[in-house]
């Protein structure tokens, strides 16, 4: 590292982030967007007086510039970056840059304010992938406790970004789109949850109005945290637009005595051309870090729907069976297993085998798995405790509570305090002893519920932030004991989705709902920012258990195909043609796996809301898979042409049809260009398209594309050249 000058110019990935520490206590971000190319001195200088505004009627002496940290003693009148006191005085903070520590695409700003006995680390990173990451430290020099109440960093977007997204919704329907005008005042989401929860915006963007996943600028945040957060959006009357991203804290949850400090979580920026390069960017990321799966993902089943709580081991021998013949790689043993467990209202907490269910414990279950050559996994909920269980009698102190008696309970369970040292090391040990004792290879690690009042039975103090720093502990130290064994993050389904959980887990549940046209939406919206491989997405049976819709294989299998593909059914239900219809998906599945799982994930902004466009086109750009949906019906028919994106414009692709139904109904003839392959140029296909086939509703087709003029080997990654 080393010393710079007070402009400074971050470049990776594609993208610029231009600093001028001139003028203000702390520097300003002059602009985060497109690689702006190699800059000088002068020109860095000249952008940052090109954004400086004038003095006006009515205004302060010295306008205020948005800073790393917007603070009041700066002028700015918006909302703070920072925000605190000890014991009521000492609310203004004046924090002045003391040093800069920059290198090509990073910069570490250190920040004191001598008077209020605070000093500042801020850190700003432009990663390979092009994203914007931020994290703050606040640390206490003075012997007084500071309480502190918010901190975040915040992240300026361009001034003509004039529409607001983010997503809301509930238990089995996560990720609904809402749009709002980016108007002068405050947008906010927060998640009170103590998880991220259903309801929780996995980012907030702001853009061109009408931008959608092809073009259209748009930037976005994201707090890279499992607990409570909070995003928002702001445009003053000074025309000052941007974004923050940060941990909502509650009262009193961190007070820094003297020598103490608080990060918040990293708060990561993404922007693109539409979003679809916004989420690749995130994807990208991902891809990247060491510890992320490089295997092929193993073809799950689960076992909930099958069997739910009654576990019968031949039964279960019967379906693993099944599971095998039709090209399953991992069997994993859903909730049921442990002491007490017969319903949902007792066990929770007391986490040995059965002897009443499994005389013999899991290991009949678990050699019969892997004699069929398949993984084993299993169902835990480490994080909660239902009363009637062996853990709560002894040690109702464990549990979070605001007051001497408990919270409202849901799903008859509470949630036990992982910040207790105690409690801490008591799972720690019953975990590890489980995968010690057993050939276990993946943990599906549930988290049923939100929290409320969720303090310290001993002291009363909120501790939501110190339970996820010890759930991030507990699952490193697991992983360190295993460090084969894989971690599902499952919440409620996708109640816990972020990059917080996704440093320590391996994939995420994305709904508890099966239900395809359902998952069409959630898996839309989960993909801006969870790549495929981390996106568990199952088939189901023909009558879907959340929604009793009756939906065929073929549009079932086809919308779980650009995931992590798996199977939430009774197999044992099915004769061998059924069997053989899952199989043929499974294999076609495990065809493109490599490609689904390492390519660019696109969504097509199609003009007929009723139908849906989506595939994943190869590293290389030589191959890709589509799905073209007819989700309702629609008012034209026959309907139009529908469009591929993310195509490269000059190569030539081949289109088949691999899987679905092009219709045949009274009257249709057959669709020309399905007759047989046709081959035109990604240009042809992303602007002129293909006439879509007639489909009823909930029905899809699946394509398959690949360049004529390369020999590929669909079974290498992004399709390589052989």
């Amino acid at each position: 590292m080393q010393r710079r000058a007070e402009l400074l110019h971050l470049r990776n990935g594609g993208t610029s982030v231009v600093l001028d520490a001139r003028l203000a206590p702390l520097p300003v971000i002059v602009f985060w967007g497109a690689d702006l190319g190699e800059l000088g001195e002068a020109e860095l200088a000249a952008l940052g007086t090109a954004a400086l505004p004038q003095r006006v009627s009515g205004g302060l002496d010295r306008p205020a510039p948005l800073t790393l940290i917007p603070q009041e003693s700066s002028g700015w009148l918006g909302t703070p970056g920072l925000s605190g006191h000890r014991a009521g005085r000492q609310f203004s903070t004046k924090l002045v840059t003391d040093e800069i520590d920059a290198a090509e695409a990073s910069a570490t700003v250190f920040a004191t304010d001598a008077a209020a006995g605070l000093a500042a680390t801020i850190e700003l990173e432009v990663t390979a992938s092009g994203l914007l990451r931020q994290r703050i430290t606040l640390e206490n020099a003075a012997p007084e406790p500071y309480s502190l109440t918010a901190l975040a960093p915040v992240f300026p977007v361009p001034r003509n970004l004039d529409e607001l997204f983010d997503t809301t919704g509930r238990h089995l329907r996560e990720r609904s789109p809402q749009r709002h005008a980016f108007t002068i005042g405050t947008h906010v989401r927060e998640s009170r949850r103590g998880r991220p929860g259903s309801d929780a915006s996995l980012v907030l963007a702001a853009g061109r109005a009408g931008f959608g996943f092809e073009r259209g600028l748009v930037h976005a945040v994201h707090t890279a945290w499992s607990g409570n957060h909070r995003l928002l959006a702001e445009r003053t009357p000074t025309a000052e637009s941007f974004l923050a991203a940060g941990e909502l804290l509650a009262p009193g949850e961190i007070e820094l005595g003297q020598g103490e400090r608080y990060s918040t979580p990293w708060a990561i920026g993404s922007w693109g051309d539409g979003l679809n390069e916004l989420a690749r960017r995130f994807h990208d990321e991902l891809r990247a870090r060491p510890q992320h799966p490089q295997r092929p993902r193993p073809v799950t089943l689960n076992t909930w729907e099958a069997v739910y709580f009654d576990h019968d081991l031949d039964k279960l021998g019967s379906l693993a069976e099944r599971a095998a013949a039709v090209g399953v790689e991992r069997f994993v043993l859903d909730d049921g297993w442990f002491l007490g467990r017969r319903d949902d209202t007792a066990g929770l907490g007391d986490w040995f085998v059965d002897e009443t269910v499994w005389p013999n414990g899991l290991a009949p279950l678990i050699e019969k798995v892997r004699g069929l050559g398949m993984e084993f996994g299993l169902w835990v909920e480490p994080e909660m405790v239902n009363l009637d269980s062996e853990l709560a009698r002894e040690h109702p102190d464990w549990i979070l509570r605001g007051r001497d008696e408990l919270p409202v309970p849901a799903r008859q369970q509470y949630v036990l305090d992982l910040a207790n040292p105690d409690a801490w090391q008591y799972l720690l040990e019953r975990l590890d002893a489980l995968l010690s004792e057993y050939d276990i290879a993946y943990l599906k690690w549930d988290h049923n519920r939100d929290l409320l009042e969720a303090g310290s039975a001993e002291s009363g103090r909120a501790r939501v932030h110190e339970n996820v720093e010890a759930l991030y502990r507990l699952l490193a130290a697991l992983k360190q004991r295993h460090p084969r064994l894989e971690i599902e993050s499952c919440a409620s389904g996708g109640s816990r989705v972020d990059l917080g959980i996704l440093e320590h887990t391996d994939r995420i549940w994305t709904s508890d709902t099966l239900d395809p046209i359902e998952r069409l939406q959630i898996q839309r919206y989960t993909g801006l920012l969870v790549p495929t491989e981390m996106m568990g997405a199952h088939l189901t049976s023909p009558s879907v258990h959340s929604t009793g819709r009756r939906v065929s294989l073929d549009f079932s299998a086809g919308v779980a195909m650009l995931g992590h593909f798996g199977i939430e059914w009774d197999l044992t239900t099915l004769d061998q043609a059924g069997l053989d219809a899952v199989a043929r998906w499974v294999e076609l599945h495990k065809r493109h796996r490599a490609l689904i799982h390492s390519g660019a994930l696109v969504h097509g902004d199609t003009a007929d809301a009723t139908t849906d466009v989506r595939g994943v086109v190869a590293a290389d750009g030589a191959s890709a898979v589509f799905t073209f949906t007819q989700v309702a019906t629609s008012v034209t028919s026959p309907p139009g042409r529908f469009t591929l994106p993310g195509l490269e414009d000059d190569r030539r692709y081949t289109v088949r049809i691999a899987a679905g139904d092009i219709g045949d109904g009274p009257g249709q003839s057959p669709l020309p260009w399905a007759e047989g392959p046709i081959t035109l140029t990604g240009r042809q296909l992303g602007s002129v398209g293909l006439q879509a086939p007639v489909l009823f509703p909930a029905q899809l087709v699946l394509l398959e594309l690949d360049d004529p003029d390369t020999t590929t080997d669909p079974a290498s990654p992004g399709g390589v050249a052989a």
